[in-house]
């Protein structure tokens, strides 16, 4: 009976190594590859990977400008990581509150809302003008109202497109960084990366 039992298993066993491997290597430990920039004049965001550019994104900082402080709804500036990851194996479109799943799924630009949708990428600050990002809970998240993208429309998040965001989620982990800058983003010629002025 044993023998039969191990030779069912081992079968699976090997189709679902790679699978967990794949699905804990994604996820664990910190992400120190990758790398965003948002700038808050440009209203995109920059994606690099070792120090190089992979992706732009138009998004959306606050239409309250930027700051730090408790209730303001502004975006903080600095640098920032990823705290937490929400909402991955969901379709884009689906409607969050509390950061969970109400089942709901909008279509990009659907009248009359505005809810968080698709993904949430949570941020915490690592500088002092930036301390209170978690517990403002400043995410990077999906929005429905992808018209509004390109200008400053949020209550404080960095909005993204519904299908960015899941294109985003996918490619960071946490722990990556997260620069959101005044300026602009520019490309310099000497080291084929790009760099943010202040």
């Amino acid at each position: 009976m044993k023998r039969g039992i191990t030779r069912l298993l081992l079968p699976l066993t090997g189709l679902l190594l790679p699978l967990v491997l794949n699905s804990c290597g994604a996820n664990s430990g910190q992400d120190d590859r990758n790398k965003m920039i948002v700038s808050v004049r440009d209203q995109k965001m920059l994606l690099l990977r070792d120090g190089k550019p992979v992706k732009s994104y138009p998004i959306s900082t606050s239409k309250f400008g930027v700051g730090d402080i408790p209730n303001s709804n502004r975006t903080p500036l600095g640098r920032m990581k990823v705290a937490k990851k929400i909402g991955g194996g969901e379709p884009a479109g689906a409607v969050f509150k509390s950061r969970r799943p109400t089942g709901e799924i909008l279509k990009p630009n659907a009248p009359g809302r505005d809810p968080i949708v698709s993904r949430i990428l949570w941020l915490t600050g690592t500088e002092g003008n930036n301390k209170n990002a978690f517990r403002r809970y400043i995410y990077i998240h999906g929005t429905p109202e992808q018209y509004r993208l390109g200008s400053p429309a949020s209550y404080g998040c960095i909005r993204m497109g519904t299908h960015d965001v899941v294109d985003l989620y996918n490619r960071v982990g946490t722990g990556a960084d997260v620069y959101v800058i005044r300026g602009s983003i520019k490309k310099t010629q000497t080291q084929r990366s790009y760099t943010a002025s202040r």
